[in-house]
């Protein structure tokens, strides 16, 4: 009996001091969190959605040590865009950063993929000079838009998933990620008018090419669309984007963009959902949390893996089919073997754990998937190779 009433009185005295207690209080409005700054001297995105449940707040904390960028973070990553960068306060680094220049290679190599594949590239200075500057249009200019308006637009997801990163860490300002999202759209329109001048274009089919383009990003990551909340509608764009708008400028630029064209490279943006699926894992938190119904959070990671890589490899053996059925041996054998590498890099990494192991499966992804669901793997290589063969022959004579 002793010992109930001790147990009793504790409980009674614990309740005392609970009661007394000060209860917790939210920010007086007259200090909103806004008109608070960093070390920088720049805003911090403020993070609302974490005020709106205690249990949301928890899950936030209790993930943020985990989530913390290392201290010995890479100054190469952070140029690139991808995880493990060093923290940086130097703000053209920044701006940088969040044009993710690993992601321009596939544009690049999709460009020069068209130009080869109309049959009227040759390397004279001036067809180089033109592939150049429709690179630039495709790869830092409205890549690098469509990067930065994806980050602004998920500002709320990455201070869920990755508070560090520029914008919801608050090294850059929202005025100055605005500015830089309009420059490098008008930058980028700007270089599409200038090479339909420069090609004597009856129609400014590169410029049309790219407005199509930029708006395709926009209703990608902006409301009320954003085709990105369906995981099926937003990551085919995604790759359709990155696969065939490209290849498009590119051959239209040197030559006629046909509908054969634009039928196979839209059929190829079917690997590009895949390689678009690659980028959701990391998100999965965030996602989940704000609604958003990519393919991981609807399916589950398991599921999700699968239809992934699934994706990226029918397609490329539907292609190797395709090449067979009409005669093309050595091509189908060509992106046959090409294939064996990229799915060993998918057991070896990918398929073990999708979110470890997303940015080393893609550098060694992007050598094979990449280059393949950017254009065809072998036609306009081997055709660009034969043509400058074919001039420098022409100039031994």
């Amino acid at each position: 009996m002793a010992a109930v009433h001790l147990l009793a009185a504790s409980a009674a005295a614990s309740s005392s001091s609970t009661a007394f207690r000060p209860p917790l209080r939210l920010r007086s409005p007259a200090h909103p969190p806004y008109l608070c700054f960093n070390r920088t001297g720049r805003r911090p995105f403020p993070v609302v959605r974490a005020a709106e449940t205690d249990a949301k707040d928890a899950k936030a904390n209790a993930k943020a040590p985990e989530k913390a960028p290392a201290a010995d973070g890479s100054s190469f990553n952070q140029l690139l865009g991808i995880k493990g960068a060093k923290q940086e306060s130097d703000i053209w680094k920044i701006r940088l950063q969040l044009t993710k220049p690993v992601t321009w290679p596939p544009l690049v190599w999709g460009v020069l993929c068209g130009a080869a594949a109309s049959g009227n590239f040759h390397w004279t200075v001036e067809d180089v000079a033109k592939s150049i500057v429709c690179m630039i249009m495709s790869g830092p200019c409205l890549t690098g838009y469509t990067q930065t308006l994806n980050d602004w637009y998920d500002r709320d997801i990455d201070a869920i998933n990755e508070p560090y990163r520029p914008i919801p860490s608050g090294a850059i300002s929202e005025n100055e990620v605005i500015t830089q999202i309009w420059v490098l759209l008008l930058g980028g329109l700007g270089l599409g008018a200038l090479l339909d001048v420069w090609a004597g274009h009856d129609f400014p089919i590169v410029f049309y090419l790219a407005v199509g383009g930029s708006l395709l990003s926009y209703i990608y990551s902006a409301p009320p669309l954003k085709l990105k909340q369906n995981g099926w509608i937003g990551n085919f764009a995604l790759g359709a984007s990155y696969i065939s708008l490209p290849w498009w400028a590119g051959q239209a630029l040197f030559g006629t963009l046909t509908p054969d064209i634009i039928v196979l490279t839209t059929l190829y943006s079917i690997a590009g959902l895949g390689i678009a699926i690659v980028n959701d894992f990391k998100s999965i938190e965030g996602d989940r949390t704000l609604g958003l119904q990519s393919l991981p959070v609807a399916f589950g990671m398991e599921t999700a893996k699968w239809i992934c890589v699934g994706a990226i490899d029918i397609t490329q053996l539907s292609v190797a089919g395709y090449l067979l059925s009409t005669g093309k041996l050595y091509y189908a054998l060509a992106l046959l073997g090409l294939t064996i590498p990229q799915v060993f890099f998918q057991f070896q990494y990918f398929l073990k754990d999708p979110v470890k192991y997303d940015v080393k499966y893609q550098v060694c992804f992007s050598c094979f998937s990449h280059s393949f669901t950017t254009s065809d793997p072998v036609f306009p290589v081997l055709k660009l190779l034969a043509s400058r063969n074919l001039q420098v022959g022409n100039s031994l004579r």
